[in-house]
C-alpha cells in the first residue's frame, strides 16, 4: 500500500472488501470485484483521498476509464472540486472525438473520449486495475489526442507480474493496493 500512514487502517479495511472471483470473465482470470468497496462510504472515502493525495493541486479535470474507473473518477472529481471526462467503451458516447484500440489480458477492446476539455488541460487519469497496461496506455493516448496533458495516473490496484508498469514507463504511477 502506498498511502499516507494516517489512512492505513481505513485502507486496510477497504482492501478487505475487495472480493476475488476466480475464472471471470474467462477461465484462468482472477477478477477483483471492487463493488463491495464502492458500496461502503468510509472505504470509498479512504481510497478517494489516497488516489488524490500524490497529485493534489496538479490537475484540472479527472478522466476515468469505463466502467469502474469512472466510478472512482466521479468520487475523486467531487472530492477535488474538479470536472470529470469519462473514457468509455466504443459506441457508448454520442460524439466521440478520439478512439484507441488496445489489448488486455483476456482480449482486445476500443475506448473513446469526447474533446470537452481545452487544449492544455491538466488531467488526472484514473482506473480501477492496472494489469497489462493496455487500457491506461490507450487512455493516455486519447487524452493527448484531444489536447490534454496527463499530469498523474492513479489506480486502485496494480496487479504484479503482468508488466503494466513497465509498459507505461510512468515513474509517478500511483497505486493504492497490489494484487
Amino acid at each position: 500500500m502506498s498511502a499516507d500512514p494516517g489512512l492505513v487502517p481505513a485502507l486496510e479495511r477497504a482492501e478487505s472488501l475487495i472480493t476475488l472471483i476466480p475464472d471471470y470473465p474467462k477461465p484462468g482470470i482472477l477478477f477483483r470485484d471492487v463493488a463491495p468497496l464502492l458500496a461502503d462510504g468510509p472505504a470509498l472515502r479512504a481510497v478517494t483521498d489516497a488516489l488524490i493525495a500524490p497529485f493534489a493541486g496538479e490537475f484540472d479535470v479527472v478522466t476515468g476509464v469505463e466502467a469502474r474507473g469512472f466510478l472512482l473518477a466521479g468520487a475523486v472529481a467531487i472530492a477535488a472540486g474538479v470536472g470529470l471526462v469519462p473514457i468509455r467503451k466504443a459506441g457508448k458516447l454520442p460524439r466521440p472525438a478520439a478512439s484507441a484500440d488496445y489489448t488486455l489480458e483476456y482480449g482486445t477492446a476500443t475506448i473513446e473520449m469526447h474533446d470537452d476539455i481545452p487544449v492544455g488541460t491538466r488531467v488526472l487519469l484514473l482506473d480501477d486495475v492496472l494489469a497489462t497496461g493496455g487500457t491506461i496506455a490507450a487512455a493516455k493516448d486519447l487524452v493527448a489526442r484531444v489536447g490534454g496533458i496527463v499530469t498523474g495516473t492513479a489506480v486502485l490496484m496494480e496487479l504484479e507480474g503482468l508488466g503494466g508498469r513497465e509498459i507505461l514507463g510512468d515513474p509517478r504511477l500511483h497505486h493504492i493496493f497490489r494484487g
